[in-house]
């Protein structure tokens, strides 16, 4: 009995690789099925010559130009074949052809429908000779091998193949066709002929392309989703989410349009766009969305509006239909953007022409929205928490920085580059008695809204401290119990410095902070070391020396927080360094540049830090540089206050009038003005229950005169009792201080002040050196 065709299998792409395996077959008498068309006269065939002989030959193969199914006319009728009446309906039903081969003859024949198929009707005779290498002439290049491997695969192992192909016609256009074919050997088991279907499969084929297409389509659209949510995720701000999503390349899908609007008290906030004039946005920017447009009704529901074309807006927005017109729009889609529960914007992403969307883009632009609404929702925060923090910020530090004659002062802040960008770093220039300025630079432990909280109330605290003229150790000591007091388990450092604007003399004193750096008029620049204490709110009883240096016009001392010269992959010392390096760098000539050189050398040393990848640290930045007096000659008077029982501040009076003496052009007044004001002002404080005030002047008469220069020291306190002279013995301590006024000075006295009394001595020399 003749095996029949198996049925056609599911369809492959052109060129695909094998079909199922091959099954070999017993070898059976070929069957050949009945023709439903006109059949051509049976052509004579040869009977197979069976010997043993031949049986023992290996089963041919086709050679390079012999292939499979090809068809040129209808088959011969046999005697003996029989077809089931209902098969020839059933193929025609379904616009399948058959075709037989004979393998040993090389002839191809098929009937008119496999001849249709494959397009042999359309061909010239000439091309077309019902051997296999014709056929393959008619086949696609890259498919013709794959057929030829599979029917001699098939041919070798009396099985059976398949295969999908495509015909190339004389006009250059293709059709993909489909054949299932088998092998049948004859009584001595050799391959001798091959039958099987045909039929078309180019809507088949087209239907495949589509859905690979479609597979590659939601393939990138689901990377795309990836990449979206990336970028919308690394956005910080609402300015960097508007900038992503007006620049994303939705796939399949390219909007001719797009904006981003956010919903704020009722108004909508245009944030960005893209593909419309600004004049098209601005009647909706920051204004009330009406009830009846699409982007209100999105607000509304929480849901998606898709408008597919121009009178389907019309019809159903009609309000507003007039100024949406304008824009030349053809279909829109309105996504809300919900976070949280709450609808905070509106996406619209509009096109050109009028085109409905389908399910798969709709929920991709639905997905976009979830997407944008995450990332906005939190830019948001960001912005609100950022520009809080900058007020309050601004807040804590001085807005303007109090200009004293005699000193040039430049500040800047730098913000750390990540977090909410507000920390505990702080600096103040405060104003003195007596024309003098104090400098304050600091660090609270924290980069947090609590240690800058902390920061602003250690700052007034410190500057009400050295604004009633306290001496540095008693700023600095008073400051630490003040925040000792306050209980918040934070510390700071902290290095203040008074400045006597007079004569360019600085008392630093240093809580667990940097050293001051100075820059000296030669344009060399070091490290000036401060003696040091622990850092504010440590230790309540705390006791901070005094360290004392000077300063010639010109110079420049600088104070920093460790921000500065510290960072991730940076230490201390190689920032210092690097700090000093840039402190030397030379400076415009004042007289020459437009703006001041302490200006250009703090923009310098800021942008050198904030040019820096590895900051993470708030930085403080405080320049003072010391001009020095008018003329050329210091200030001619020194004043100061001195605190009740203050012994250690005599000693820095003291200090302060011989600096002052030396820069006045008196050296020869120093020895003795020492000793004489040492005595009044010890007197002073021991002797009375407040404070005292000393006060150095010095005249000069005119060069007419003689030129000659005289001093005068004054030491007032508010205590009735007046100082009475006294012979103390010679083992006697004390009771010396008046005789040596008397002896040492050219005139001394006493005077009545409205609350307490004024003592004073003078010296006169011989010239005004």
């Amino acid at each position: 009995m003749p095996t029949e065709p198996e049925s056609p299998g599911p369809a492959l792409p052109p060129g695909a690789s094998a079909l199922e395996p091959h099954q070999p077959r017993q070898p059976q008498q070929p069957r050949r099925p009945q023709q439903p068309y006109q059949p051509q006269p049976p052509a004579p065939r040869q009977p197979a010559q069976a010997t043993r002989r031949n049986s023992a030959r290996t089963p041919p193969v086709l050679a390079s130009g012999r292939l499979a199914p090809v068809l040129s006319g209808g088959l011969p009728p046999s005697s003996t074949d029989s077809m089931p009446d209902w098969l020839e309906p059933a193929m025609a039903a379904n616009g399948i052809g058959s075709f037989d081969w004979d393998i040993r003859r090389d002839v191809l024949e098929g009937d008119q429908r496999a001849c249709a198929i494959i397009g042999l009707d359309a061909v010239e005779r000439d091309r077309f000779d019902r051997t296999a290498a014709s056929f393959l002439s008619l086949l696609h290049p890259e498919d013709a091998p794959v057929v030829r491997r599979r029917v001699e695969r098939a041919v070798a192992e009396l099985g059976q193949c398949g295969a999908y192909y495509r015909t190339v016609g004389p006009d250059g256009t293709m059709r993909a066709v489909r054949f299932r074919g088998r092998v049948l050997a004859d009584a001595f088991g050799r391959a001798s002929r091959m039958v099987g279907f045909v039929w078309d499969a180019t809507v088949e084929l087209h239907k495949r392309d589509r859905a690979d297409r479609m597979a590659l389509l939601r393939e990138e659209r689901s990377r795309f989703i990836k990449e979206a949510a990336r970028a919308l995720s690394e956005a910080v701000t609402v300015r960097d989410v508007a900038r992503v999503f007006t620049e994303l390349p939705l796939p399949g899908l390219p909007p001719d349009g797009l904006v981003l609007a956010s919903f704020e008290a009722g108004r909508a906030r245009i944030l960005g766009a893209f593909g419309y004039r600004s004049q098209a946005l601005a009647v909706w920017d920051r204004a009330v969305l009406p009830a009846g447009h699409p982007a209100a009704e999105a607000l509304k529901y929480r849901a998606p509006v898709f408008i597919s074309s121009r009178e389907d807006f019309r019809d159903r927005h009609p309000d507003v239909w007039e100024q949406t017109s304008r824009t030349g729009r053809g279909s829109w889609a309105y996504l809300p953007l919900v976070a949280s529960g709450r609808a905070i914007g509106v996406c619209v992403v509009s096109f050109d022409d009028e085109r409905e969307l389908d399910a798969d883009e709709r929920t991709l632009l639905s997905t976009l929205g979830g997407l944008v609404a995450q990332s906005l929702a939190r830019a948001r925060l960001h912005d609100a928490e950022h520009e809080l923090a900058a007020g309050l910020q601004r807040v804590m530090l001085p807005r303007t920085v109090p200009s004293v004659p005699g000193v040039t002062t430049a500040v800047r802040y730098l913000a750390a580059g990540s977090g909410l960008q507000i920390g505990g770093d702080w600096y103040d220039v405060v104003p003195l008695p007596g024309g003098h300025v104090g400098l304050v630079i600091g660090d609270v432990q924290g980069h947090d809204v609590h240690a800058a909280g902390i920061m602003g109330q250690l700052r007034i605290a410190l500057r009400a401290y050295a604004a009633e003229g306290h001496p540095p150790a008693a700023v600095m000591a008073r400051a630490s119990r003040f925040l000792a007091d306050l209980d918040t388990d934070h510390f700071a450092t902290c290095t203040y410095a008074e400045v006597n604007v007079d004569y360019g003399v600085v008392y630093a004193v240093r809580a667990g902070h940097l050293d001051p750096v100075v820059r000296r008029a030669d344009g060399t620049a070091a490290v000036l070391p401060v003696a040091g204490g622990l850092p504010l709110g440590i230790d309540p009883d705390q006791e901070y020396r005094v360290t004392r240096f000077s300063l010639d016009p010109g110079e420049t001392v600088l104070l920093c927080t460790d921000g500065l010269v510290e960072a991730r992959g940076m230490d201390l010392d190689e920032g210092i360094g690097r700090l000093t390096r840039t402190l030397a760098r030379p400076l415009p000539v004042t007289d020459r540049a437009a703006r001041d050189p302490l200006e250009e050398l703090a923009d310098r040393i800021a942008s050198q830090a904030a040019d820096s990848s590895e900051r993470e640290d708030d930085i403080a930045l405080l320049l003072l540089r010391w001009d020095g007096p008018e003329g050329g000659l210091a200030a001619q008077q020194l004043r100061r206050r001195i605190g009740q029982a203050d012994l250690a501040r005599v000693a820095e009076v003291r200090a302060e009038l011989r600096d002052a003496l030396r820069r006045w052009g008196v050296a020869e007044f120093i020895d003795t003005a020492e000793l004489l004001s040492s005595e009044l002002v010890t007197n002073a404080i021991r002797h009375t229950d407040r404070d005292a005030m000393f006060t150095a002047r010095l005249y000069r008469e005119a060069a007419s005169d003689g030129g000659r220069a005289r001093l005068r020291v004054e030491v007032e306190d508010e205590s009735d009792l007046w100082p009475t002279r006294r012979t103390p013995g010679e083992q006697a301590s004390s009771g010396r201080g008046l005789m040596l006024v008397e002896a040492l000075a050219d005139a001394w006295g006493v005077e009545p002040r409205g609350s307490g009394k004024r003592m004073w001595f003078e010296l006169t020399g011989t010239s005004a050196a």
